[in-house]
């Protein structure tokens, strides 16, 4: 599962603020602040925290996971364009 840190950085390498995911996700602006938050995505729908991943993958997001870069914890990088 995505964490909250990496839906922030995400949506920081895209430029998007909270409501412009929101849209792209299909969800409300109030999901996309509490995923974001302490709280992270584990207290939102299955549904929810898989529409915010695909919508970020979708604007080019790769999302990785903790043994994916050398000494690093989970992250997010953007695709290389072709």
């Amino acid at each position: 599962m995505v964490t909250a840190a990496q839906i922030r950085a995400a949506r920081a390498l895209l430029g998007w603020n909270g409501a412009r995911l929101a849209e792209a996700a299909g969800v409300s602006l109030q999901t996309i602040r509490r995923m974001e938050s302490d709280l992270g995505p584990g207290r939102s729908s299955a549904a929810n925290v898989s529409a915010v991943q695909r919508a970020l993958e979708e604007a080019g997001v790769l999302f990785l996971g903790p043994k994916e870069v050398y000494q690093g914890g989970a992250g997010v990088r953007l695709k290389l364009e072709t």
